[in-house]
């Protein structure tokens, strides 16, 4: 334990009197205190606990006085220490220290404050604020470079009408749609992760034909690889929020047309209780040391950064979405190289 500095230090250093009758009276003071106080002696022993201490330590007084506290105690000091409880649990605790005399014997006593809550709070809001700062690092940069690329397009058709046919300027117009598409659809996954942090994913399960979704969203890609098999029982229905599983099969199968390569493949299968459907395409697959981090946020391999553009978002939104309906996803390697990714989701009951 810390020796009292000297006064012109420390000028709390004299020995706070608890009680100089007896060892009782302070026991009466100390067990009146709304903090956990634990008194412990030059050895670090616990010599005295308050009945708020014994429960911040999950156990009774007789089994904690005579042993080690096991935490330094320095007079004038204040700190926060990670409380290992008997059954494995931990507690954060602030503690502030001074010393006493009671009955006569010098102690150090430490004033616990149970402070688990403020600190996970402290904890999330760091973590939001993380959260935020790569959100907006994401946005400056995938927003800048289409918005630079419109922008010269644009400097581009205000040539005069003779330096440009009728179909370069259609090229250019085509060009300034699709990188303005490619803006609406990163607004729609920020909108969409805005929605999901903010605990907003407000779900309305209903039965639905998961062919008949499957088809909707694949008319939604007019630039589509024509070699796309689709296998699924028109009856098949999942219970499910319909909007977001059209949300999840976009995000599923934009990744597939992006990173992966043709034949493309969306097979729907029965199980006992649920609808599994499962994305696959035929391209390089995903790294094996890179399959844990699919499904993070803002997660993208350094390899398909290198080559094409994308926020990250895609299948983070499809999990945390798969999940707010009572579902999940996961990703398998292809049979024959390529990559699966699944979504398990609620089957409806028959007709």
């Amino acid at each position: 334990m810390g020796e009292p500095r000297d006064s012109a230090d420390r000028p709390n250093t004299e020995p706070t009197r608890l009680s100089d009758p007896g060892r009782d009276a302070g026991h009466m003071v100390m067990a009146a205190l709304a903090d956990g106080i634990v008194a412990v002696d030059e050895d670090g022993v616990i010599r005295i606990c308050n009945p708020a201490a014994e429960e911040l330590l999950g156990r009774p007084s007789d089994e904690l006085i005579g042993t080690p506290f096991g935490y330094p105690v320095v007079n004038g000091e204040s700190t926060e220490i990670d409380l290992m409880l008997p059954g494995g649990q931990t507690r954060v605790v602030e503690m502030r220290a001074t010393t006493a005399t009671v009955a006569g014997e010098h102690l150090y006593v430490a004033a616990l404050r149970d402070v688990t809550l403020r600190r996970e709070a402290e904890q999330q809001l760091e973590a939001e604020l993380e959260r935020h700062s790569m959100v907006i690092a994401v946005v400056a940069h995938e927003v800048r470079n289409p918005l630079a690329g419109i922008g010269l397009l644009v400097d581009m058709l205000r040539e005069p009408e003779e330096s440009f046919s009728d179909e370069e300027r259609a090229d250019v117009l085509d060009r300034i749609a699709v990188r303005t598409a490619n803006l609406q659809a990163l607004v729609k996954k920020l909108l969409t992760v805005a929605k999901i942090d903010a605990n907003a994913v407000r779900v309305s399960v209903e039965p639905v034909p998961v062919l008949e979704v499957i088809l909707e969203r694949l008319a939604e890609f007019a630039d589509r690889p024509k070699d796309v098999y689709v296998s699924c029982d028109p009856q098949v229905r999942a219970l499910v929020d319909r909007s977001e599983l059209s949300e999840m099969l976009i995000n599923y199968l934009e990744n597939a047309f992006r990173y992966g390569a043709p034949p493309f493949e969306v097979r729907v299968a029965e199980q006992p209780d649920d609808v599994e459907i499962r994305v696959c395409d035929n391209g390089p697959g995903v790294p094996e040391a890179f399959r844990p981090s699919l499904f993070e946020r803002f997660s993208r391999e350094s390899r398909t950064k290198r080559a094409t553009e994308g926020s990250g978002l895609g299948l983070w939104i499809v999990q945390s979405l798969a999940r707010a309906n009572g579902g999940d996803t996961y990703f398998e390697p292809g049979e024959q190289g390529g990559a699966c990714f699944c979504l398990r989701l609620p089957q409806a009951p028959p007709f």
